[in-house]
């Protein structure tokens, strides 16, 4: 590779990367005057061109067909062809590798904004007790903070980005700063009714989705389209709410296409450069900083830290631990589906709303966790309506009830009849789960790509267990039947990644 060039301008801070972290960084330090400048591995996003929220999906190539569209068109998307989605879980020229038994999935965004631009905008707070869990039942880390220290930083957060919600008194969801949530929606009253009869809490989402005009934004207008991006910023990304009004600031200067590979230090052993790759050029360049946060998300941070190696840290930057990249977590999911004869053929109403369900289930068995044999929780998501079909919605009622007169009258009998629940659940920290540098693997632009392990251990496989069995005890008291795969008993539940 040639050699790297360097920037003559000092930046008094380098920020790589654009997501949630970075743009809020940016956006809080050039309000102060600070100097900064963003490094992003993907290009500019320009909503005006970019966002397709209002346009139908036979507009678009392969008629806005998400993964399964590989199954017709030879081909996928993350999400859908007409989502904001820039990466994906395979990169071309950027692969990581997996050791020996693992499966594991790496979603890397490349775009300003990153996963914000399209993320489901559930925004909730730790709980007091998520900052001790070792305390709590002896497995893991207590946080070197409490939820009494970073209390104020989620009131300035809700407050500055929007939040819809409302105020519960649930410790596992402790209250913040909400704006007003809109109603729920026809099947979610007929959820909420029995969940409750179970004991299950089902409360207003809360999601980064403004009810109100907020700071200059104007108020949700209900298309329901979040996943494709909002024209009007009236849902949470850093990309609009923070780095754009950055950037008008003339403080920020924004280095995209950018791949950072390596931090650089001084000759006092401090952070004082970054060494990254010109994807137009495919030179290696060289921007300095009087400071230097990592933002690239956790493993791409990972990645740049043991990346960085000297003979001052021959182990990687700030790694004289040995724990960069250890003790990898994910969120346990898991999902279910079912069909509710009181649905069927309802009077046709929109059910768009703000991009979302309308509630959600906060966690229900604090303090219960030694009766039910997994020490964590977890939420529950919830889905159905009449949704926007897309590439083979209907396949299954196709074989089902054949074509014609017949086809088209179950459609409309069963189309919205169909409810969904996803569970998002904390894992335990093991120590077979981490990344690490592979020592035979370079991507495209000549760095050293990733290698995971990965386990889940009982704890998590009895929490997924034990979504599946409430989501179907929910379906089954609507008066539902369960759809999806039900796992035996002496099955593995099969976990989401």
């Amino acid at each position: 590779m040639p050699q790297s060039q360097r920037d003559a301008e000092v930046f008094d801070v380098v920020v790589i990367g654009s997501g949630a972290g970075g743009g809020t960084v940016a956006h809080v330090l050039t309000r102060m005057g600070i100097r900064v400048a963003l490094l992003e591995a993907g290009p500019m996003l320009h909503p005006a061109q970019d966002f397709l929220e209002h346009k139908w999906p036979y507009e678009y190539g392969h008629r806005g067909a998400g993964d399964g569209g590989a199954s017709y068109f030879g081909r996928g998307k993350p999400f859908g062809f007409f989502s904001t989605t820039s990466g994906g879980w395979e990169l071309e020229g950027e692969p990581y590798t997996l050791g020996e038994g693992t499966k594991f999935r790496w979603f890397r965004s490349r775009i300003i904004g990153g996963r914000t631009n399209h993320y489901g905008r559930m925004s909730f707070r730790f709980s007091d007790y998520d900052f001790q869990p070792h305390s709590r039942d002896g497995l893991g880390t207590d946080w070197p903070i409490t939820y009494e220290d970073i209390a104020p930083y989620y009131d300035k957060a809700e407050a500055f980005i929007g939040i819809a919600g409302s105020r519960e008194g649930i410790r596992s969801a402790p209250d913040g700063v909400f704006l007003p949530p809109p109603p729920p929606k026809a099947h979610e009253v007929l959820i909420k009714k029995a969940s409750e009869k179970l004991g299950i809490p089902c409360i207003p989402n809360r999601r980064a989705v403004i009810t109100k005009n907020l700071n200059g934004r104007p108020a949700c207008h209900y298309c329901g389209q979040c996943e494709r991006g909002c024209i009007t910023a009236s849902n949470y990304s850093s990309s609009q709410v923070q780095i754009f009004p950055a950037l008008k600031t003339g403080k920020l200067k924004i280095f995209e296409l950018a791949m950072a590979r390596e931090v650089l230090l001084d000759e006092t052993g401090k952070a004082s450069a970054v060494s990254y790759i010109d994807k137009r050029t495919r030179r290696e360049k060289r921007i300095r900083g009087r400071v230097i946060v990592l933002a690239a998300s956790a493993c791409e941070s990972a990645r740049l830290l043991l990346n960085s190696r000297s003979s001052r840290f021959p182990d990687g930057l700030a790694n004289s631990s040995g724990l960069v990249g250890r003790y990898l977590m994910d969120t346990v999911g898991l999902a279910l589906g079912g069909y509710v004869p009181a649905l069927e053929g309802m009077p046709r109403y929109d059910t768009d709303g703000y991009g979302g369900a309308h509630l959600y289930m906060p966690w229900f068995g604090l303090g219960k966790e030694r009766e039910l044999g997994f020490p964590r929780g977890y939420h529950i998501e919830i889905g159905g309506g009449y949704d926007m079909p897309s590439v083979g919605s209907f396949h299954g009622m196709i074989r089902r009830h054949g074509y014609g007169k017949k086809l088209k009258e179950s459609i409309r009998r069963e189309y919205g009849a169909f409810v969904a629940f996803a569970g998002r659940g904390e894992m335990i920290p093991n120590h077979l789960s981490y990344c690490e540098i592979d020592p035979k693997v370079v991507d495209k632009w000549g760095i050293p790509v990733l290698r995971f392990h990965f386990r889940w251990s009982d704890y998590e496989l009895k929490q997924a267990r034990h979504m599946q069995q409430t989501f179907a005890a929910i379906i089954e008291t609507m008066g539902g039947r369960v759809t999806g795969t039900f796992a035996r008993a002496d099955d593995s539940v099969p976990i989401s990644v």
